[in-house]
């Protein structure tokens, strides 16, 4: 057994919707709190709000893509990116390129206070 689903805090993936302005426009977005959490830290890193950086991330798909079809998975995306990139800086394995048996070890770094420092 993996143990992954035994070693995840009951509250990470429990899903809340929150109600943002993106723009002009008011929406919910729903995403796993752990993702929010990231979102968290990712708007605090650029001195912005989480709207601002929710906002940002919309314009910017409108203008390089044309159309968002799915924004609440690039929103993941950008999460899984921020958390390589901090994993990088801090000199943790790489999340896309553990092994079968350096996943155990990545999953204890996840848990590390630096990583969401």
């Amino acid at each position: 057994m993996c143990k992954i689903f035994n070693e995840l805090d009951a509250s990470s993936y429990q899903c809340q919707t929150r109600s943002v302005r993106l723009g002009r426009h008011v929406t919910s977005i729903r995403l796993e709190a752990l993702f929010w959490r990231v979102l968290e830290k990712m708007a605090a890193s650029e001195g912005a709000t989480l709207g601002r950086l929710l906002t940002r991330l919309h314009d910017e798909s409108l203008e390089f893509e044309g159309e968002i079809g799915n924004f609440t998975a690039l929103l993941r995306c950008a999460c899984i990116g921020y958390a390589a990139e901090v994993g990088a800086r801090a000199q943790f394995p790489s999340l896309l390129e553990a092994g079968p048996r350096g996943f155990a070890d990545l999953r204890k770094d996840f848990g590390k206070p630096a990583f969401f420092d």
